[in-house]
């Protein structure tokens, strides 16, 4: 069986470079500011977010890795770092012998306290303040509908 390869046209070669610039550079933005006003990669900042936002500030590790979108043992080193610095403590699952939850620590939570404002300023100026009210409606409708298909 021949695939035949639907390769892009120019407008959509033109609009995937642009995505890519875009996503990767809004990132790296946020990422260096995190890790210059904070110390902690974006990777870190969103763990300790996904905690506090959980149910006393526990999630298993399994569920932790999944909503951050990281491989289980990618997620066990970072948690790891997070653990050294006295952030998070992993605990054993009371329901499951074999599985462990992730706790965010009132110093991770200070932590995380501390670094959010900056953050969401530089989400603000980095995203928000380049788009109209039209285009911030246009892109939560665009990434709601590329996360529901990869889902």
């Amino acid at each position: 069986m021949v695939v035949m390869t639907r390769w892009l046209n120019p407008d959509e070669q033109h609009t995937w470079r642009a995505f890519l610039t875009a996503s990767r550079g809004v990132m790296d933005a946020l990422d260096r500011e995190l890790q210059r006003d904070a110390g902690m990669p974006h990777a870190y900042y969103e763990i300790l977010v996904r905690l506090s936002e959980a149910p006393q500030r526990r999630m298993r590790m399994s569920d932790l890795a999944e909503t951050t979108g990281s491989s289980r043992s990618r997620l066990s080193h970072a948690v790891a770092r997070l653990e050294a610095a006295g952030w998070v403590r992993r605990e054993d699952c009371p329901t499951d012998r074999r599985g462990q939850n992730a706790h965010l620590t009132q110093a991770g939570f200070e932590t995380l306290a501390a670094a959010a404002p900056g953050h969401v300023e530089g989400v603000r100026r980095h995203l928000f303040d380049v788009l109209s009210p039209a285009q911030v409606d246009q892109l939560r409708r665009i990434s709601e509908t590329i996360a529901a298909h990869l889902t």
